[in-house]
């Protein structure tokens, strides 16, 4: 097993994330938020997503906040993808919609690519994926998908079958989109706060 200095020195992992502006971040959380609420969860959700993506230690960290070049999200990540395998020989992609994503789950990914696997992803309990990462890319793969639908990582695993590539999947996570994902969200910061305050 290669070590992970080694790893990180050809891995790179890309945050994919909206600039947090009220309005236009976190639109279906409006609704219970408000808008102004609803960015500044969006951002301390992308602050917590980089601290994870750094504290991984398993490849340099890419923040993609610019306007991504592709007509959807599968085209804005292929285009992500082509540029970084140029660079790099495995890339690991997250967005900053998932919090309870930790940076064992990007090591056991960028280890799994080290190893034999093509591609690896985290399912999403809405039926998508929190995490993909891969070290070699078609086209094809993010093309004719409905984002945002609960068929996508079945979809998406179709085609790397159909491609005979080698894959595995990490732990079930769940993002935070909705309103009742908002209360699950204030659940696991209320027991987090409470298992600290039982260790001081």
């Amino acid at each position: 097993m290669s070590s992970l200095a080694s790893i990180a020195a050809s891995t790179v992992i890309i945050v994919f994330a909206r600039p947090a502006i009220p309005g236009k971040a976190k639109t279906r959380l409006i609704p219970r938020l408000g808008a102004w609420r609803a960015a500044r969860l969006h951002a301390r959700l992308t602050e917590r997503t980089l601290r994870v993506a750094r504290a991984a230690g398993c490849g340099e960290v890419e923040l993609q906040v610019r306007q991504q070049r592709g007509r959807d999200l599968g085209e804005r990540m292929f285009n992500s993808f082509r540029r970084a395998l140029r660079r790099h020989r495995r890339v690991v992609l997250i967005g900053t919609d998932c919090p309870v994503l930790q940076p064992a789950d990007l090591r056991r990914a960028a280890r799994l690519l080290c190893g034999a696997c093509d591609a690896v992803l985290a399912p999403a309990e809405d039926g998508g994926y929190a995490l993909v990462a891969l070290k070699k890319l078609r086209g094809e793969l993010f093309r004719g998908i409905e984002w945002g639908g609960a068929t996508v990582l079945r979809e998406t695993l179709t085609k790397i079958k159909s491609f005979g590539w080698r894959w595995r999947l990490l732990r079930t996570v769940w993002d935070l989109d909705r309103p009742e994902d908002f209360d699950r969200f204030r659940s696991l910061r209320f027991s987090s706060d409470r298992r600290r305050a039982a260790r001081r």
